[in-house]
């Protein structure tokens, strides 16, 4: 009996490709157009996705096509806003800007330049639109209220000072000033004789309280401090200080802290009186 010969490895693995060989003729056979569009899809992946490593430029995988009601809602989108669009110039301008600094080049320079420029000429626009704006329309024009003009601030000014004047002369009959000083204190000797001058012109009664014991020449008929400042809210340490003192709501009216103007000061009286917040600015 004759020893039986077993095939090798080789052997083996070259049957095994003959039959593979055998199989994709049979196929091409069937259908030689898909088998060569197998060989070219085949061929086409290793040769971007594999080789060249190309698949960000490349489709590797086929993508799936967007739906219709994905294409129809990205079509209907609204468009952005007015505040979206200007946060949109803002956030460029800053990024030119940062570009431009942290790399001066004459591009980057540039490209700032005018971008910036372009940002200027829509403001000027805004401005001069802005301007003739309150020009037609007197109730948006704040400068008929408070004018800025030579002419026309110094008539409105002479206006006030009469309405001002006319309150301050009856003002003696409700109200009276609180003067805290003290001996020590430089500018409470220029701040008493403005506040002596003021109150004899509108018969206004003073108090003057000294909040050190120390005298004044301006007011010789002073008290000294007994705790009056800490009562009516005041700042303790701080002085000279008026307060206006309303005998009808026997209340006190802070009027200020340091040196005051005879101008200023009678101002504030006056506003303080007489005016409501918002209607005097």
């Amino acid at each position: 009996m004759k020893d039986i010969v077993l095939p090798t490895a080789h052997a083996i693995k070259f049957l095994a490709l003959l039959v593979l060989a055998m199989m994709m003729l049979v196929e091409a056979a069937i259908n030689p157009a898909h088998a060569q569009s197998l060989e070219s899809a085949g061929s086409a992946d290793v040769l971007y996705c594999q080789k060249r490593k190309l698949g960000y430029w490349f489709y590797c995988s086929k993508p799936r096509p967007k739906d219709d009601e994905e294409t129809e809602s990205a079509s209907n989108a609204p468009p952005p806003s007015a505040a979206e669009r200007l946060g949109a110039v803002t956030r460029q301008l800053r990024e030119l800007k940062a570009r431009a600094i942290l790399d001066p080049s004459e591009e980057n320079v540039t490209a700032y330049i005018r971008f910036q420029r372009e940002q200027l000429d829509r403001a000027s626009l805004f401005s001069d639109v802005w301007q003739r704006a309150i020009w037609q329309q007197p109730d948006l024009d704040y400068t008929l209220q408070r004018p800025v003009s030579t002419l026309a601030k110094r008539q409105w000014q002479d206006s006030r000072n009469g309405a001002r004047d006319n309150v301050m002369a009856n003002l003696g009959k409700r109200y009276g000033l609180f003067y805290f000083f003290a001996q020590s204190c430089g500018a409470c000797e220029v701040m008493s004789p403005i506040v002596k001058s003021v109150s004899k012109r509108w018969k206004l009664t003073v108090r003057a309280i000294s909040t050190d014991g120390g005298p004044s020449r301006h007011f010789p008929k002073y008290t000294v401090e007994t705790g009056q400042r800490a009562k009516m809210g005041l700042e303790p340490k701080i002085t000279p200080v008026l307060v206006l003192w309303d005998a009808l709501k026997n209340r006190p009216i802070p009027i200020g802290y340091g040196i005051l103007s005879a101008d200023e000061l009678q101002d504030r009286i006056f506003l303080l009186t007489s005016k409501e917040a918002g209607h005097d600015f």
